[in-house]
């Protein structure tokens, strides 16, 4: 039996162009950046790997890499992150940003319908009430490899064509998991602040 060894990508490399630009890993909730709620969100990962640039003085412990070309969309970083991690990395945790509200129990419950015998054979993704998909998803490494585009066809490709074909259990949202931050008036609704200049 072949050991599942879980690896982590958080999206982070995005315009924040409803922000007016401003990265939405430096945003703040409750004190702790978005960055940093999110990496705690994969802290049961084998490692984490952050698709996006990365904060002054980086964060120990965390590789930060790019798609190329950058500001590609989720589906570039995605794949940019997955080939970023370690060899024999089986399955992969990947999580925007910009969800305040999401944290270990949430990947928790992602990792456990992904691993369920009877469930999705290929991973597992959040759904809100109305059955929306929301980045936040376990997908097995081999699935993203078969569906996978060749390098040139990456930038601009929609997440969710590229995981059109996936076979992913949904895993209903709690206590407003699935809110992501993409205006300010968003921010305002979660509670989400300006990071310190």
């Amino acid at each position: 039996m072949t050991l599942d060894v879980i690896g982590g990508v958080v999206l982070a490399g995005g315009r924040g162009s409803r922000l007016g630009g401003t990265r939405k890993a430096d945003l703040r909730h409750d004190g702790t950046t978005l960055l940093d709620r999110a990496l705690a969100a994969c802290a049961d990962c084998a490692e984490v790997v952050v698709v996006g640039d990365p904060p002054t003085g980086g964060r120990a412990g965390v590789r930060f890499v790019r798609e190329e070309p950058a500001y590609g969309g989720p589906a570039a970083a995605l794949l940019a992150g997955v080939a970023a991690l370690a060899p024999g990395t089986t399955t992969v945790v990947a999580l925007g940003v910009d969800m305040p509200l999401l944290d270990r129990a949430a990947v928790r419950r992602l990792v456990g319908a992904a691993s369920d015998p009877a469930g999705a054979s290929d991973g597992s993704v959040l759904v809100d009430a109305t059955g929306r998909r929301h980045l936040a998803l376990v997908v097995r490494t081999a699935a993203l490899a078969r569906v996978a585009p060749p390098l040139a066809e990456r930038s601009g490709m929609p997440l969710r064509r590229l995981l059109a074909d996936l076979q992913l259990a949904p895993v209903p949202a709690r206590a407003g998991e699935e809110a992501d931050v993409d205006t300010w008036d968003d921010a305002a609704r979660l509670g989400v602040e300006r990071g310190e200049a």
